[in-house]
């Protein structure tokens, strides 16, 4: 029997400046509260805290997943943050898609001078079986999934118009 819902999560691009980020905060607060306490000076221990603070909101969005779900000829993507906070990024009607194929195709040449928002649900490289995928909704977005096998299969047999492995 045909699937006609399907999910599965994809680790996201790392986010490197958020990364960065947080080891600098967390540097600057080791710093400023050691200086606190060798100085004994509240305002400098105030600002040790607030680093202390920035580090923990940094680290709250360096590591992305994205779960894509397959539902009745609807994707819906959300983001979850450190394994433990999702967020529902969208929801896409494959109806409105133009065309949905592998990002070196040649079905995506007619699609190139599109200028529109691109949305990135991919991940940093292609690995565990999964391929990069391209998405031209509505005429004016680019967006950009990581498939496995599975979910290729499903789009494959529920949306045939615009879906292409080539």
């Amino acid at each position: 029997m045909d699937k006609g819902y399907y999910e599965f999560l994809v680790k996201g691009k790392p986010n490197t400046i958020a990364k960065v980020l947080k080891v600098v905060l967390f540097i600057l607060a080791v710093i400023t509260l050691i200086g606190a306490l060798l100085l004994g000076n509240m305002v400098v221990m105030v600002l040790g805290v607030a680093f202390g603070v920035g580090t923990y909101f940094s680290s709250l969005f360096t590591d992305v997943e994205y779960e894509y779900l397959y539902l009745e000829k609807e994707l819906s993507i959300d983001k979850v943050f450190n394994k433990e906070r999702r967020k529902h990024a969208e929801t896409l009607s494959l109806d409105k898609a133009q065309v949905f194929a592998p990002e070196k195709s040649s079905k995506l040449d007619n699609y190139g001078k599109v200028n529109g928002k691109v949305t990135d649900y991919s991940c940093a490289e292609e690995n565990n079986g999964l391929k990069k995928f391209v998405m031209y909704y509505e005429g004016n977005r680019k967006i950009l999934f990581s498939l496995d096998e599975e979910m290729i299969k499903i789009l494959k047999s529920k949306c045939p118009r615009i879906f292409s492995e080539y």
